[in-house]
C-alpha cells in the first residue's frame, strides 16, 4: 500500500504523467509482490515484503533512466 500511495502522490504524477498505476488486490496468503511493465515491454517483479517501497521506487526510477539511456543511443544509431 505504500508503495501505491508513493506512486499515486501529486509530486510523482507530475514528474512522470504516463506513468500508470495498476493496483490488483490479492486476499490469499502468498507473499506480496510488485510487478512492473516497462515501456518496452519488459516485465519485473519485486518482493513486497522484504524491500521497503522507497528502494522499490528507487529501483523502477534507475530502470527507467538506463531505458531512456538506450532510448537516446537508439536514436542517435548507436547499439
Amino acid at each position: 500500500m505504500e508503495f501505491t500511495a508513493q506512486c499515486n502522490a501529486r509530486k510523482a504524477k507530475e514528474s512522470n504523467p504516463a506513468c500508470q498505476v495498476q493496483m490488483k488486490r490479492r486476499t490469499d496468503n502468498r507473499p506480496r509482490k510488485i510487478t512492473v511493465t516497462f515501456v518496452n515491454g519488459v516485465e519485473e517483479v519485486f518482493d513486497a515484503t522484504s524491500i521497503p517501497a522507497q528502494t522499490i521506487r528507487n529501483m523502477i526510477l534507475d530502470k527507467g533512466l538506463l531505458l531512456e539511456t538506450e532510448q537516446m543511443f537508439c536514436e542517435a544509431g548507436g547499439k
